[in-house]
């Protein structure tokens, strides 16, 4: 059986910390520690919504996502510094907004908008399955803080929603990957799902040679089994148990 490199089981994550209300100045924010990879996540209200919004009587919550040059082994230029964000930071922002839409009833948020900003603080792997995961708990204190002022008069979150890393390495199948893992493995996933077992978005390639639907379900119940983990470590860190 493949021995991993941080010494856990199969179906074992790394340690998961999330932190709430860390930033003294957003309406909601939390820090998202998945071992050695931690993630700034704020939730920010705004009352200005996108043009083709403006008189709908619906919200919107988008999402910007980047790491500090030196989140990483070596370091890396501020993307601002090349003009505009990569192919991959857009595709991890469009990720995270898209997965906090699909639990928001956008009505109930009225016309406000909800911008949240996810900075990779270190990257060890899994950095969009953290920023997902920890943006959720961040945007659920901004909700609040709209409940508490009267700008809204309902709830508008439907559901939780977390996210979590699985893939094969030495063709068994694993979760969490860490950078170690994510930058060797057969085949590399990324799981977006929701408490009421919703599934927002499932990402998975073959890095080296196809996987088959034995190993993709096998894939998928170590997601299932991971996420509902996190989906309790989202609610004690709000107290909502």
């Amino acid at each position: 059986m493949f021995k991993r490199p941080s010494n856990r089981q199969f179906n074992e994550m790394r340690e998961i910390i999330l932190k709430s209300q860390v930033s003294p100045y957003a309406e909601g924010s939390c820090m998202a520690k998945f071992g050695n990879t931690h993630v700034f996540c704020t939730a920010s209200v705004d009352n200005k919504l996108p043009p083709w919004l403006r008189n709908s009587g619906k919200g919107w919550i988008t999402a910007e996502y980047g790491m500090l040059p030196r989140s990483t082994h070596s370091r890396m230029d501020r993307e601002v510094t090349k003009g505009k964000p990569s192919g991959r930071t857009q595709e991890i922002q469009r990720l995270i907004g898209r997965s906090l839409r699909s639990i928001v009833d956008l009505k109930k948020l009225g016309e406000n908008q909800i911008k949240i900003d996810c900075d990779v603080i270190q990257a060890d792997g899994g950095t969009r399955t953290a920023s997902i995961t920890g943006a959720w708990v961040a945007l659920y204190d901004a909700v609040n803080h709209l409940l508490k002022s009267g700008k809204i008069v309902e709830n508008p979150i439907l559901d939780q929603v977390g996210a979590i890393s699985c893939g094969i390495c030495n063709n068994q199948e694993i979760i969490d990957l860490d950078y170690a893992e994510d930058s060797t493995a057969e085949t590399d996933g990324n799981f977006v799902m929701t408490a009421n077992k919703g599934i927002v978005e499932i990402q998975a390639t073959a890095e080296e040679k196809p996987f088959n639907k034995s190993q993709f379900l096998r894939l998928c119940e170590l997601a299932e089994n991971g996420t509902k983990d996190i989906f309790k470590i989202q609610r004690n860190t709000l107290n909502l148990n």
